[in-house]
Formats: structure tokens, C-alpha cells, sequence
């Protein structure tokens, strides 16, 4: 089994080696199963456990003072699952691959898969609010529980300048380098020839509550198909406008190998956008990388 992960793209991290510690504890983790699905999935689950990521515990808090979970898993067949705006559900991976398994659609939202992964003994009504994250919440003098969206859009327009998704109102606005530190993780078992690629987040920082990126939305953050997977990160509507990985995986089955295609994509998705994001791709030969923003850190294991 070989397996690719990344811990988002976006600022520089104040700590890398602890995060680059735990993406290699969950590349190996996932490289350790005798099964795609199985390794992305429990890969993911090792980043979503984490506080250094954006995903599962100590995702970013929306404007209600909430943390939203989002998920999304594919294979290779095209079966595929997904998940968001889930208040209390860290291993919201998990509770995709039960939309794809258990049941006949593709995307279940809110507290009705927050109900499918309680029933499914996924936990559930866990805090995924970090200490720090409530801190940073208070001090940017949200809007009252009782406000309106109209109320919490005004907030954000005054504390984003009008811009949700583009790279300079990232850089503008003080969120930091963790605001896109989504996960995900692509997996081959050479055994089979068969792929996996999976992809979690907790949204953006301060979002308009209720908002959904890119992260859950089949071929934007995550996309899967017999040349191979690929997860992405970054400006997430903008990625799901440019369908990011769709055009990573794509440009794998018009021959291009797995870096080549992280490259190409990439470099497609600066020119349509201008904003920032970053790609893993792998395809039977093996695992690719690319990103635009300032940083983004990714581990590859292989199983012997």
C-alpha cells in the first residue's frame, strides 16, 4: 500500500516538525491497511484527532461560534460519499465512507448525518472547539447569538473586506496559517491496482455559519478514477469553481505522470483564480505534489 497525505496548504506553520510528525504517523498508519478505503480513511482519522489541523478537533469555528465538520471519500470505481456541516462529529471521514457503504446516496448534510453517525457508532456531540480557537472567536467580536445572517455577513465584510475565498483577503485579513489547513490522504494497493482519495476539513475560519467549501463536493476536494486520486486544499470556492481535482486526475488519464498532473493542475488553477491552493495526486507509478500558497506539508509511506 502507498499513501500520500497532506495538512493543507496556506501560511508557513509556526511548529512544522510536530505536524510533519503527526502527517507521517497517518501516512504510515493508513500505508499499514490491506485496503484503500481502509487507508485513507484511518489516515485521515489520525489528522482529524489532531489540533494542528484544521479537521475534526480543532476546526475552524464559523461565525455562530460553531466548528462544522465536512468530508469526502471516493474509489477508483467511482463509489463515492459525503458529509458536511456537522456540529460535534470529528471523524467526519468515517461518517462519509457510512454514506458511501451504508446507504444509496452520495451526500447527506447537518444534523441528519449527524443522526447516520450516531447510528453507526461514530461519536458524536464531542467539543471540537480548541481552547485557543475560542479565544480567537471572542476577541473578534462576534455577532450576538440571536443576529441574523445578514448580521453575521455584515461582520464578515468587515472583518474580510468582501472576499470569502481570494488569496489576498487571506493575507489581509489575519486568520494565519492554519485558516486552510484542511487534510486528506490518496491511497494505491498495488495488490488490487485500486485507489482511494479522501479529504476532511472543519471549513474556513469565521465562515458564514452553515457555509460548505469545496472539501465535500465530488471532483473540487477530492476526486477519484482508475489512473488515480487526488485531495486538494486551499481557497476552497474557488477550488470548487475550478473543480481542482477533477483537472489533477484528469490530466493522469491524458498521460501525464502523478507530479507532472499536480504541477499542470496547479498551475491551471493559479491562472483561472489567482488564489491559493495544493494538490496530492497519485497514480500507479507513484506520488505527486504541488501548491501555490506559502507552504503545505505532505508525507509518503509505503507498506513493504
Amino acid at each position: 500500500m502507498r499513501v500520500i497525505c497532506h495538512g493543507g496548504a496556506g501560511g508557513v506553520p509556526d511548529e512544522p516538525e510536530p505536524r510533519q510528525a503527526v502527517l507521517d504517523e497517518a501516512a504510515e498508519t493508513g500505508a499499514a491497511e490491506s485496503d484503500a478505503v481502509d487507508a485513507v480513511v484511518s489516515a485521515v482519522e489520525v489528522l482529524e484527532e489532531s489540533p494542528r489541523f484544521n479537521a475534526g478537533y480543532g476546526g475552524a469555528v464559523q461565525s455562530d461560534g460553531v466548528v462544522r465538520t465536512d468530508a469526502g471519500l471516493m474509489t477508483d470505481e467511482r463509489e463515492a460519499g459525503a458529509v458536511a456541516s456537522m456540529p460535534g462529529v470529528a471523524n467526519a471521514a468515517a461518517v462519509a465512507r457510512v454514506v458511501m457503504d451504508e446507504t444509496p446516496h452520495v451526500f447527506v448534510s447537518g444534523v441528519h448525518a449527524v443522526d447516520l453517525a450516531d447510528d453507526f457508532g461514530i461519536e458524536v456531540e464531542r467539543d471540537l472547539l480548541t481552547d485557543d480557537g475560542r479565544e480567537s472567536y471572542e476577541d473578534a467580536d462576534p455577532p450576538s447569538h440571536d443576529a441574523g445572517p445578514k448580521s453575521h455577513l455584515e461582520w464578515l465584510e468587515e472583518k474580510f473586506g468582501g472576499s470569502a475565498s481570494r488569496s489576498d483577503a487571506d493575507q489581509s485579513s489575519g486568520l494565519g496559517p492554519r485558516d486552510h489547513d484542511t487534510v486528506g490522504a490518496v491511497a494505491h494497493d498495488p495488490e488490487t491496482d485500486s485507489f482511494a482519495a479522501c479529504t476532511s476539513t472543519g471549513g474556513r475560519k469565521f465562515a458564514l455559519a452553515g457555509r460548505v467549501g469545496d472539501v465535500p463536493q465530488i471532483g473540487s476536494g477530492f476526486f477519484c478514477a482508475p489512473a488515480g486520486g487526488a485531495s486538494a486544499t486551499g481557497a476552497g470556492e474557488d477550488i470548487a469553481k475550478a473543480t481542482l481535482t477533477c483537472r489533477a486526475v484528469r490530466h493522469l488519464e491524458n498521460g501525464l505522470d502523478a507530479q507532472a498532473a499536480a504541477d499542470r493542475a496547479i498551475e491551471e488553477f493559479g491562472e483561472l483564480t489567482g488564489s491559493s491552493a495544493g494538490v496530492i495526486v497519485l497514480d500507479e507509478g507513484g506520488a505527486g505534489s504541488a501548491y501555490n500558497s506559502e507552504g503545505m506539508q505532505t508525507s509518503v509511506a509505503t507498506s513493504e
